[in-house]
């Protein structure tokens, strides 16, 4: 890999996700987008992985393929990684470390294979090795292809840098994203989440109203590369892009804890002048004034928090009460068990396929906008 030449861009998201993060890279300008199983796929240089980082909602992470190579053995793969131009992306001052995989290859054990080529950077490059280095290398050896990718994110994108607090089986960010962005959310229209929790659904579709940057507030493995130019990457991140909402976003619950957490997690987010918090129960939630949106919820689902059995009367009161009160709006409900949310008795358009979420497999159901 040389300076300045394109090379594939990953983005990690759900097995299942892939269509809808393609979405958003496309709609963010990134060209040759193609969904791949686990994530899309592009062609770009540092800038765009840049970019990525900084830009991209439904990302968990973004790896830069540095080389690819076929072998057959190990001896074989310790001489093919010496040849990996080291010195062009990493560091000699900065430890690294190595996390291999292997598949349906002759070479099988993902241990030897790391070792081998920690010892080849290390030997050829002089960088250090540590065990909790924040740069990765990380090695896929598939059907006798190695390919060899960068993490440029760090931490998982889905720590935005500005939460703090959260409640039981949280959502993830980068989730919470592209649930909202299935459900055909643009920042454009009011949102309501009745049951918000730490305020995840809430600050991310109040981020996508302002136009802020899902990377603003936080640090990038790719920092450190050898490939890293820190001018560039300030003018970057100066380009303002903020606008003034033209919806505000609502969240709701019944546990006052909770409230307090979103409001808090909403300030540090920038974001509490476009949302708004309130302390109540399903039955009383009301739609905001003004035109209808977007109301979206991840409510409990028996093997996530409380018993199934005792969660359909609040599945029937939730449903009850969209149904009765919330006409022109949309819903979306994410649960792991189809049951419960047919016990909304909304009227749900055929859902896709389950996502894995902490464990378990959840299924976003939607509408259109009820009657």
């Amino acid at each position: 890999m040389t300076q300045g030449k394109d090379f594939e861009i990953f983005l990690a998201t759900a097995p299942g996700l892939e269509p809808v993060l393609c979405a958003e890279v496309r709609g963010k300008g990134f060209k040759q987008t193609k969904p791949v199983p686990g994530g899309v796929v592009f062609k770009g240089g540092w800038p765009e992985v840049w970019r990525a980082n900084l830009w991209i909602r439904g990302a968990g992470r973004v790896l830069a393929r540095i080389d690819a190579f076929r072998v057959l053995h190990l001896a074989q793969l310790d001489g093919r990684a010496r040849r990996v131009p080291w010195g062009s992306v990493l560091r000699p001052d900065i430890p690294f470390r190595v996390e291999a995989s292997c598949t349906g290859s002759r070479i099988y054990h993902s241990g030897a294979a790391a070792e081998r080529i920690e010892t080849a950077i290390r030997e050829t490059l002089g960088a250090p090795q540590a065990p909790e280095a924040e740069i990765v290398v990380m090695a896929r050896i598939e059907h006798d292809v190695c390919t060899i990718s960068l993490d440029t994110s760090g931490e998982l994108l889905h720590k935005r840098g500005h939460k703090e607090a959260v409640n039981r089986a949280p959502m993830r960010e980068t989730m919470a994203s592209l649930f909202l962005q299935q459900c055909g959310y643009d920042g454009s229209e009011p949102m309501l989440d009745p049951m918000c929790g730490s305020g995840t659904f809430v600050i991310e579709a109040a981020e996508i109203a302002a136009r802020l940057n899902p990377g603003r507030s936080r640090h990038f493995a790719f920092e450190q590369l050898a490939t890293f130019d820190a001018d560039a990457w300030q003018r970057m991140r100066a380009v303002k892009s903020a606008r003034v909402p033209a919806a505000r976003c609502y969240g709701s619950d019944r546990d006052a804890g909770a409230i307090a957490m979103s409001r808090a997690n909403a300030e540090r987010a920038g974001v509490t002048g476009h949302t708004e918090f309130r302390h109540c129960a399903i039955s009383d939630i009301l739609p905001p004034a003004g035109p209808p949106g977007l109301v979206i919820v991840n409510p409990p689902y028996g093997t996530r928090i409380g018993d199934r059995a005792t969660l359909f009367p609040l599945y029937r009161a939730l449903g009850q009460v969209l149904r009765q009160r919330f006409a022109g709006w949309r819903v979306g409900i994410v649960t792991g068990e189809p049951a419960l949310a047919q016990a909304t008795a909304l009227p749900f358009l055929p859902p896709g396929a389950p996502v894995p979420h902490g464990g378990l497999r959840v299924t976003l159901f939607r509408t259109a906008p009820l009657a």
